[in-house]
């Protein structure tokens, strides 16, 4: 594979140099004392407004913004020993504290996220089907699968659900850290730069971290209920954490719980067709109230988490990190009447609505040794995850049964799992060259990635399959692996004491697709104390996972069937498909830190991101000759397919503003004033070649509704005011953000629908009972919001289900209340 001039010079410039380098922390702050801190002053600074008293480190942090400066000191310390990533002056990081996050009313890390950041998008539903399964995120408008997740500075593994439905997480397989208790969590690194060679791979929009809690005594007990307007929606949420020490060395122990039982909302529109065959008289009188797939599906959710340090001989530590989840969720699918060729009458005489039902274990444990010797930072480790996520299609029938017909089916189950073991190292080189030292970091890495797909029970996938969602058939049974070796070096260094520079290189081999060199150089100046400027040039890669070079999925209907094909599958091949690649990022990024007066906090960036060979499903191919193909390649009574490939190569031009202010005053308590703005343009540079078979049919691999679908699904920009009035005993918030235009299309043959800009205003108010004990009241979407509505003659040929965009970025269920509860200990 090929690589770029920049890639090669910094990653042969790293492993060229005579020594590796002593403890590094490349631009972390400091406390008072000289100890180095997860996050730094400035960059916690940076984040949103706080609406609670500070609970946790993170939050003290960003409780003293007077404190905050903007120069890039590199401070001596071990990056490798600490669980947060390298916050480098040269590259945009914003931390979120957990207070923050638990301010915000929501239930998951990705909802507090998506509220907190307007280079976040996360819709509470990201499509129908199995894509409500799962909520995703999108980092500065890409791919859901271009942001890298990790937990304390480690990998984290990708979820099992393979989103084979259109939306704005269309063909996407990303890790879901909604499975993270969130009251397990410190704070949040959120990297918005193309940091594959700096982080690792996959981090073409960026990186987030999420450090947990390390406390080592105390802890909380935290409930809250929510409700939308509608009078729908019911939702318990329980959360706990508790810290405790280990010996008396530091050591520590903190584990934390959450449960979340999700009642369902209905926002769907009535039903227009006929319920029972033409002239039944029940057509004239049946309520056509009965569609209930546009809606947040029922759903339960428990989660455990441990995060533990336990100090052994010298200056060595045994840790250990696991998350635990366990979720099941109930989607409605499309309403099927009494006059539907697959509906068993003698089942649902008046119909049936079929759900898809998901129950999901989830489960990583990271445990290592870290330590510091021979002059080293050490951080030797071994990381297991796994994602089993098991299906079934209920209150449905498969009239391929006759009299054996049955209602509810096992589909088979989706799994993913990876086991990574690695080794890192860190230490500061003198030099009298450079007016500060010269700070290194190396690793390097195995890991072994798996897909598999396990067979439904025969009467979910035989003949006609059940009604809505066929299981598993035996043509999709697979369990593939790969093997990835990743080697990786970064240097930060001064040229004058105003002067810093970041290089970095990474390497990695994935077994039977490429070996890829990624590169990365920033550079930082400053000023003086208040201002500075800095610019990187970034390369970087991301392959396809597994589940998209091998996801199969068979859907039957009466007269055809509609079949995702595997990348690699003889029917793919002989429908064009070529080898699967990954994807090729170039990122240039320029910004400003600035403190322009004290507690004024200004942060500014312009981005361009270029990705080649751009991964996504072809649009459905069909009609005679290719169903003549698909029979060829063994695949009777199929018409129409698809399969995932690299159709278009992409670019995005963007820019981001992040601006606080803090307010002292002495009668009327404090003020902090936030404001975040990020702008994403994403367009189609150009199409790479159709496959002669399709052009020799006059098809494409990529139409105008694809298109669309990856370029406005999600929108351009977003917007966030923030105000935060601590006074006393009492904590008034409130929060007015903007979404930007979006396109909704219902189907390939339906007309694209403008979902225009809209306003939603957060508030909360929260009083302090007792010092330990505090109640508050909130509302999201106060003015009760709803996206624009889509014309009737738009989801007619859809029995009129959709009455608003199933991907809203901000939903489509209005108005949501809440109250809580929480308790210190």
């Amino acid at each position: 594979m090929e690589s770029s001039f920049l890639s090669k010079a910094v990653w042969l410039c790293g492993v060229a140099l005579p020594a590796l380098v002593p403890g590094f922390t490349g631009a972390h702050a400091q406390s008072a004392s000289g100890a180095a801190l997860q996050p730094s002053a400035h960059h916690a600074a940076k984040s949103p407004s706080s609406r609670h008293a500070a609970q946790s480190r993170a939050a003290s942090l960003s409780a003293a913004p007077e404190e905050v400066s903007v120069s890039g000191v590199a401070a001596p310390g071990e990056s490798v020993l600490s669980p947060s990533t390298r916050v480098h002056s040269t590259t945009q990081v914003t931390v979120f504290s957990g207070a923050q996050l638990l301010a915000t009313g929501q239930t998951n890390v990705m909802s507090a996220l998506a509220q907190a950041s307007a280079a976040i998008t996360a819709p509470p539903q990201p499509g129908v089907g199995n894509n409500a399964f799962v909520q995703t995120m999108q980092l500065r408008g890409q791919s859901a699968d271009d942001t890298l997740i990790l937990i304390n500075g480690h990998r984290r593994h990708i979820g099992a659900n393979f989103n084979a439905n259109a939306g704005p997480n269309w063909g996407t397989e990303p890790a879901d850290i909604s499975l993270i208790p969130i009251s397990a969590i410190d704070h949040v690194e959120v990297i918005t730069e193309g940091v594959t060679a700096l982080y690792g791979q996959d981090a073409l929009a960026g990186a987030v971290n999420i450090v947990l809690k390390q406390n080592t005594h105390g802890g909380s007990i935290n409930f809250q209920n929510s409700g939308y307007y509608a009078g729908d929606g019911q939702a318990l949420n329980g959360y706990a954490d508790w810290g405790t020490a280990l010996g008396k060395s530091g050591g520590y122990l903190d584990l934390a719980a959450q449960v979340v039982h999700q009642l369902p909302t209905n926002r769907t529109a009535d039903y227009v067709g006929q319920f029972y065959p033409v002239g039944d008289p029940r057509n004239e009188t049946a309520s056509r109230d009965v569609q209930r797939i546009l809606g947040i599906p029922k759903s339960t959710m428990e989660t455990l988490s441990e995060n533990m340090s336990v100090p052994l001989a010298g200056n060595i530590s045994l840790y250990s990190t696991s998350t635990f989840g366990h979720r099941r969720v109930h989607v409605a699918e499309t309403y099927r009447s009494a006059a539907n060729s697959l509906t068993d009458v003698t089942l649902w005489p008046n119909g049936a609505i079929p759900y898809i039902s998901m129950d999901q274990y989830d489960f990583e444990t990271d445990n290592g040794i870290k330590a510091h010797k021979f002059g080293f930072a050490w951080d030797a480790y071994v990381n297991y995850g796994r994602d089993d996520q098991a299906y079934s299609t209920i209150h449905s029938n498969n009239l391929s049964l006759g009299s054996a017909d049955q209602r509810d089916f096992y589909d088979g189950k989706a799994i993913t799992s990876q086991f990574s073991t690695g080794l890192r190292g860190s230490r500061l080189f003198h030099t009298s060259l450079l007016p500060r030292p010269i700070a290194l970091r190396f690793g390097a890495e195995y890991r072994r990635d798996t897909f598999q797909m396990t067979e439904g029970e025969e009467a979910s996938w035989i003949g006609l399959g059940a009604m809505d969602h066929g299981g598993n058939n035996p043509s999709a049974v697979t369990n593939r692996g790969r093997d990835v070796y990743d080697g990786n070096v970064d240097l930060d260094f001064f040229l004058t004491r105003k002067w810093e520079w970041t290089m970095g290189g990474r390497a990695v081999s994935y077994a039977h697709l490429a070996t890829v060199e990624t590169g990365s150089i920033g550079t930082r100046y400053n000023f003086n104390r208040n201002w500075a400027i800095r610019a990187s040039v970034n390369t970087g890669y991301r392959p396809p996972t597994l589940g998209q070079t091998y996801y199969f999925y068979n859907a039957p209907f009466p007269t055809y069937a509609v079949d995702q094909l595997p990348n690699s599958s003889p029917a793919a091949k002989a429908l064009g498909a070529g080898n699967i690649k990954g994807e090729y990022s170039r990122n240039y990024s320029i910004g400003l830190d600035a403190t322009p007066v004290e507690n004024w906090h200004v942060t500014g960036n312009l981005y361009y991101i270029a990705i080649n060979d751009r991964l996504a499903s072809t649009t459905t191919l069909g009609g005679p000759s290719v169903a003549s193909i698909l029979a060829a390649a063994g695949l009777q009574n199929v018409t129409y397919a698809s399969y995932y490939t690299n159709p278009v190569n992409t670019q995005t031009y963007g820019g981001d503003i992040n601006t606080d202010y803090t307010l002292h005053t002495t009668r009327a308590g404090t003020f902090r004033f936030a404001f975040t703005f990020n702008y994403s343009d994403n367009e189609i540079r150009s199409y790479n070649k159709t496959p002669e078979v399709l052009a020799n049919l006059h098809l494409t691999t990529f139409n105008k509704y694809a298109e669309q679908i990856l370029l406005h699904a999600a929108p351009k920009n977003r917007e966030s005011l923030s105000v935060n009035w601590n006074y006393g005993k009492w904590s008034f918030f409130v929060q007015e953000q903007r979404f930007g235009s979006t396109l909704f299309l219902a189907s390939p043959t339906s007309p694209a629908v403008t979902v225009n800009p809209a306003f939603l205003t957060n508030l909360e108010v929260d009083y302090k009972i007792l010092p330990r004990w505090s109640v508050a009241v909130g509302a999201n979407n106060v003015g009760n919001k709803y996206p624009t509505r889509i014309p009737k003659s738009v989801i007619a040929p859809l029995f009129g289900a959709y009455n608003y965009s199933f991907y809203s970025p901000f939903g489509f269920n209005g108005g949501m209340y809440y109250v809580k509860t929480n308790f210190n200990f």
